[in-house]
């Protein structure tokens, strides 16, 4: 693991852009949008998901300063298009993760796994006013932190004999418990007793943040609650980070590696994200020289859209997602939840699709899309697991494994 105090991912984020930026043959195009990632299907072939030679000629890209979509081919497509977190009202994702590459390789009839195991951060800052929620890191628990309820009383030792440094799950699930229980909308995490040397070399960001909000955690106790984080599931990929679509590679947190089973752990992700983006490059270089463009593709077609100004359809649609999302998908679930879910689900997709389908394009509607896309492979996963594991807690399931299915075969 790498480490540089509380923000190691900003930290190798800001050098990669960097060295991006400087090198010669690197063209970035800010604030573009995939739309779809271009296949046999554009091209008039009937593509379905046994179809075994399904092949990525490029992608459809909204360009924003245009307002128009453009066709970009390649011969080798990656996709690292970042999380789901969105899918939830309160995330510790940026307001960008919505699930595109996922959604758009699902649509493409590609191999999508493990979307049942979505992670619920036990503890990120509770502060409503805003969105997404900032992350404090477990590493807080690491050094000695202790969750408490409202009256300042450990709770977790009822929970599990780890206390505080149980897995996230578990914390989740009871801090989860203990709010439900107790009609409170936060728990605390209570970091005064570890010295301020440490809090300061460490955790200066959290201290900071924390500060902004009149919370001094050298002395006070910091308000916390569960927030969706990161998923185990994503497109599936090989060991090479191919996908099941030929020439399409992916990687990061839209991926399905395999490294994180049913739960994940502390930095996994740099494992996931590093090494699988830098194992797709080797592959990527060795075939590329024997890949031509397709020349045959179509310009996207915008025949008969018209713009649509009520960009409340939109709004409205996605805050109903969240809320179905969070109240029947989210850290604890029951056949019963899950169906109300989908049949409300339903809806919003015929809504949303028939709207897609007349509107002339804007980001807006094409996350909504892909969000509710999202949502849907979450929900019929879960639906699918008839046994809790890891990530995914059933109340129907308690204590229930089911050893002969595992989430490769839930595509």
């Amino acid at each position: 693991m790498l480490h540089h105090k509380d923000i190691t991912g900003l930290e190798i984020e800001e050098k990669l852009i960097i060295a991006a930026k400087q090198h010669p043959n690197i063209e970035i195009l800010e604030n573009h949008l995939a739309i779809e990632i271009i296949t046999q299907h554009h091209l008039g072939i009937e593509v379905s998901r046994r179809t075994p030679d399904i092949t990525c000629y490029g992608a459809y890209v909204y360009n924003p300063n245009t307002n128009k979509v453009q066709t970009i081919l390649s011969r080798i497509t990656m996709m690292c298009t970042g999380g789901i977190g969105t899918v939830y009202g309160n995330t510790t994702n940026p307001t960008i993760a919505t699930g595109d590459g996922i959604a758009m390789v699902y649509r493409a009839k590609g191999a999508v796994n493990g979307m049942e195991f979505v992670q619920f951060h036990p503890t990120s800052l509770y502060n409503p006013k805003e969105s997404p929620s900032f992350l404090i890191t477990e590493a807080l628990r690491g050094a000695g932190a202790i969750l408490k309820d409202e009256n300042g009383v450990e709770f977790m030792s009822k929970y599990d004999k780890r206390g505080s440094l149980a897995p996230r799950d578990i914390v989740a699930r009871a801090i989860d418990n203990e709010m439900k229980q107790k009609g409170c909308d936060h728990v605390y995490l209570d970091a005064t007793h570890i010295s301020k040397t440490e809090i300061f070399n460490h955790f200066p960001n959290i201290y900071a943040k924390c500060l902004s909000i009149g919370v001094d955690i050298t002395k006070d106790m910091i308000p916390v609650v569960p927030a969706a984080h990161y998923s185990c599931g994503g497109i599936k990929v090989d060991e090479w980070g191919e996908s099941s679509i030929i020439n399409l590679f992916s990687s990061g947190e839209c991926a399905s590696t395999g490294l994180h089973g049913a739960n994940r752990l502390a930095s996994n992700s740099l494992l996931e994200a590093l090494v699988f983006s830098h194992r797709a490059c080797l592959k990527a270089v060795e075939r590329f020289k024997d890949i031509d463009f397709c020349d045959d593709v179509p310009e996207w077609n915008t025949e008969g859209t018209v713009l649509n100004e009520e960009m409340v359809l939109i709004t409205q649609s996605r805050k109903e997602l969240q809320t179905i999302m969070c109240n029947y998908v989210g850290i604890v679930r029951s056949n019963v939840r899950l169906q109300r879910a989908f049949d409300r689900l339903e809806i919003l997709y015929r809504e949303t699709e028939d709207l897609y389908k007349k509107s002339i394009l804007i980001p807006e509607i094409c996350e909504l899309r892909n969000m509710i896309n999202i949502g849907y492979l979450i929900i019929k996963h879960a639906m699918n697991r008839h046994e809790s594991r890891g990530l995914h807690y059933s109340l129907d399931y308690q204590g229930h494994r089911d050893e002969s299915q595992s989430t490769h075969d839930l595509l």
